[in-house]
């Protein structure tokens, strides 16, 4: 399950995944548009809970906080993230965390791709029949992120000759730093 936290609306993404094929089981958002920020909270709280509880993912991928112009959005955004994580908290599923140029990269081939670019790219990957809207396309790019990233790590580690060759890759990329 992927999510797109947000403190008016939070996205979220259900794929069934091999890591080279995925299907869309269900995607939308938890609309919290009314009512105080405590009760907006609330209500991604119950959303991503009842999510959890329908569709019981094995894993929860979620987009990382990035920095906003405005550190008062940027606590909303965090408090909003925490309100979905402790959400899926209370049936102890392993969480991974991706960000923003990562999943963009991951889905489109290039970190800073427009939100249309990854409507379209996440449509095609999953064979949506209809263009998700941003916050949706946003959790499926998380979950696809998650899905090919996770398989490609578990590949790597279940073959010795793979994983030489990333650890090779990594140290080199280390030192041109």
């Amino acid at each position: 399950m992927g999510i797109d936290p947000g403190s008016r609306a939070t996205g979220y993404g259900i794929i069934d995944s091999d890591g080279r094929r995925s299907t869309h089981i269900a995607s939308g958002t938890v609309r919290a548009a009314q009512g105080t920020f405590p009760q907006r909270l609330k209500t991604i709280f119950d959303g991503v809970r009842e999510l959890v509880e329908t569709f019981a993912p094995h894993e929860i991928a979620i987009e990382e906080v990035f920095v906003h112009k405005s550190a008062s959005s940027a606590l909303k955004l965090g408090q909003a993230r925490g309100a979905a994580l402790a959400a899926t908290s209370t049936h102890a599923l392993p969480v991974h965390e991706y960000t923003p140029t990562k999943i963009k990269r991951a889905i489109t081939g290039q970190g800073h791709a427009d939100k249309v670019q990854v409507q379209h790219m996440v449509r095609v990957l999953i064979g949506l029949p209809f263009a998700p809207g941003s916050d949706q396309a946003d959790a499926l790019a998380v979950a696809l992120c998650h899905a090919h990233t996770f398989t490609a790590a578990k590949a790597t580690a279940s073959n010795p000759a793979l994983a030489a060759l990333a650890t090779r890759r990594s140290t080199r990329t280390r030192r041109r730093r």
